[in-house]
């Protein structure tokens, strides 16, 4: 099979770019171009950040909510896709990143990632129902004072911040 009809297999395959991908087509563009990352720094009137847990084959401890921009999708509409899906809120944000990082991991699957990093607001009136979720269930949420020991080794880069 030549590349133009491997393309027009996988074009076939995609139905809308736009709302995500196939796992095996994202795993394979992960090789070969970055991913623009939106994260949130969630912060409540009270200086806490909110973390979520994560637990999965990549990685297990605390990080901040995040998401993959899509195919034509504004950072601000990842952003607040973002906090709707992960923490069931919708946040107020500043729209200029305060931070912008650039991880190339040793792996060749999702090895590159540039992290726009977003100051977002929640208040701590907001109810967090976690979903049935016990406090080692992934996508769990939780206010923090302070940085966590147990921060994502990818996310040490933003101790700063919390």
């Amino acid at each position: 099979m030549d590349i133009r009809k491997a393309i027009k297999f996988l074009e076939k395959k995609i139905k809308n770019p736009s709302v995500g991908l196939p796992e095996e087509v994202f795993l394979f563009i992960s090789k070969i171009t970055p991913m623009i990352n939106v994260d949130l720094l969630i912060k409540d009137e009270k200086g806490r950040t909110l973390l979520s847990w994560r637990d999965d084959k990549y990685q297990k401890g605390w990080h901040v909510p995040g998401g993959i921009i899509r195919f034509k999708e504004k950072a601000e509409t990842r952003i607040l896709k973002v906090a709707k899906q992960e923490i069931g809120a919708k946040i107020k944000f500043d729209h200029t990143p305060i931070a912008i990082y650039q991880l190339m991991a040793k792996q060749d699957t999702r090895g590159h990632f540039i992290y726009l990093l977003y100051k977002c607001f929640l208040s701590s009136r907001f109810p967090l129902k976690n979903r049935g979720l016990s406090s080692k269930d992934p996508g769990y949420l939780k206010w923090h004072d302070t940085c966590p020991s147990n921060l994502l080794k990818v996310q040490k880069i933003y101790r700063k911040y919390i």
